[in-house]
């Protein structure tokens, strides 16, 4: 049976005050609910977030270096984020790919330096809103998984989870239909496949507006494994009724 994650994704957003408010009652909730939750939290806190969290979620760096150590002023590796606590990083968000460039290139460098230092990578992929119309949308999105999961071995593929997050539907209220998530997911799937991966096994996560009142259906749809939670997981209720609508029969 593959993972079904909820993982909340911060971005540049937080303070000591939220850790100690959000952290521990949303623990509390995902450990009645024996579900696997991950939280990013922005770099400062995540030391915070994960002795709030106590063992009840994993915790990851939302960026890492393409390099292990150096002299990289203002960077973070991906050794230094395990060797704090973390479990996860994420890689290629939408953000990090329009506002700062990231590229396919980048995005498989990152992904090797977290599991290369035992990490989990959740990594980011999805089409503009011009792409998805001009019919380029699922060409766009093979090529993102194909070269930013280039250099993954055959036994690194257990720590991979891919994230499509259509960028038309990050932050806009927008949500992609079951049925148009679903396809894309399926698709992923598929080009996990023909990479040689074990693409049954391989966890799927939909990112783009999930919110209470629809994560049940994308939930439901049977290659949506879970999903990636922006502002909602900045709300303890939103991002427990989140959690809640995991099936009941696939909780860890």
């Amino acid at each position: 049976m593959r993972r079904r994650i909820v993982a909340g994704n911060w971005k540049m957003n937080g303070s000591q005050s939220l850790v100690n408010e959000l952290v521990g009652l949303v623990a509390q909730q995902v450990r009645e609910l024996g579900m696997e939750a991950v939280v990013f939290p922005p770099a400062l806190y995540v030391s915070a977030v994960i002795q709030a969290a106590d063992n009840a979620m994993a915790v990851g760096v939302q960026n890492v270096s393409e390099k292990a150590q150096g002299a990289y002023t203002g960077e973070l590796s991906a050794p230094m984020a395990a060797d704090v606590g973390c479990r996860y990083g994420l890689v290629g968000h939408s953000e990090r790919r329009q506002l700062f460039g990231e590229t396919d290139v980048q995005v498989a460098v990152k992904t090797e330096q977290l599991l290369s230092a035992g990490l989990n990578a959740i990594v980011c992929v999805g089409e503009t809103l011009e792409q998805r119309e001009a019919g380029q949308a699922e060409a766009t999105v093979a090529t993102q998984v194909r070269d930013g999961l280039s250099k993954v071995t055959p036994e690194q593929w257990g720590q991979i989870v891919v994230a499509y997050e259509p960028i038309w539907a990050i932050g806009t209220g927008k949500t992609a239909t079951g049925e148009d998530a679903q396809a894309m997911h399926k698709a992923i799937r598929g080009v996990l496949a023909n990479m040689g991966a074990p693409a049954e096994s391989i966890s799927l996560l939909y990112g783009g507006s999930v919110k209470a009142d629809n994560a049940a259906a994308l939930f439901a749809e049977p290659d949506i494994d879970g999903g990636l939670i922006g502002g909602a997981s900045l709300s303890a209720t939103d991002f427990v009724s989140i959690c809640q609508a995991l099936p009941a029969d696939t909780h860890c």
